[in-house]
């Protein structure tokens, strides 16, 4: 899985200070710096509406079919994703997950199954049949990329969901990637989660 940001909304902490403290009006206590402290109480108080103001945007390539399946679920993004209506599907890759990979007679099985689903596939192609008709073939664990833009809110909301322990892990370890990213960029924002690199998890401190 490759994860790249795209963009992400300029001065986004400064912007998210100054809408803050339009609530308190309190204008007054803007210094050089401490849109970052007042940031981190926001976020410690649970006033997290103010953080809808920041918006990031990602794209996600070689990320199986049932990963952006969990992941289009969070109605607040939005979403633009590989059509397998458009395009030729003919030389898909897939993901096999470790439990698959590392037992042999597993993993045996399931390349011979994708390979007979890329015979049928092509075979359909053949006989005609579009690819939108073809795809329907197309196992969950076939290769997607996917562009999704959210809001800062929104962000938090799916690490804690799909980045906790009983989450599923292909989507956990993007979550993972994705927080290591925006981290950097906005510490104030989502300093606050903890990594375990061995659990691929997220945590709020």
């Amino acid at each position: 899985m490759k994860i790249e940001l795209l963009a992400i909304t300029p001065n986004v902490e400064k912007l998210i200070e100054e809408a803050g403290r339009t609530c308190y009006m309190s204008f007054d206590k803007k210094t050089s710096g401490s849109e970052k402290k007042f940031i981190q109480g926001l976020v410690k108080a649970g006033h997290t509406s103010v953080l809808e103001h920041g918006f990031v945007t990602f794209r996600i390539k070689n990320a199986s079919r049932s990963f952006t399946h969990q992941l289009v679920r969070h109605r607040l993004c939005a979403f633009s994703q590989q059509s397998q209506r458009y395009v030729n599907e003919k030389n898909f890759t897939y993901i096999t997950p470790d439990k698959i990979e590392k037992n042999p007679e597993a993993k045996k099985i399931y390349s011979q199954f994708f390979e007979t689903a890329r015979d049928v596939y092509m075979k359909l192609q053949a006989l005609n049949i579009i690819n939108e008709d073809a795809r329907y073939v197309l196992p969950n664990a076939v290769c997607s990329e996917i562009v999704f833009s959210t809001n800062f809110r929104e962000l938090r909301h799916i690490f804690q969901v799909r980045g906790a322990k009983r989450a599923q892990w292909e989507i956990r370890e993007a979550c993972v990637e994705m927080l290591k990213i925006i981290r950097e960029k906005v510490p104030s924002v989502f300093g606050d989660f903890v990594i375990d690199e061995k659990e691929k998890t997220i945590t709020k401190e």
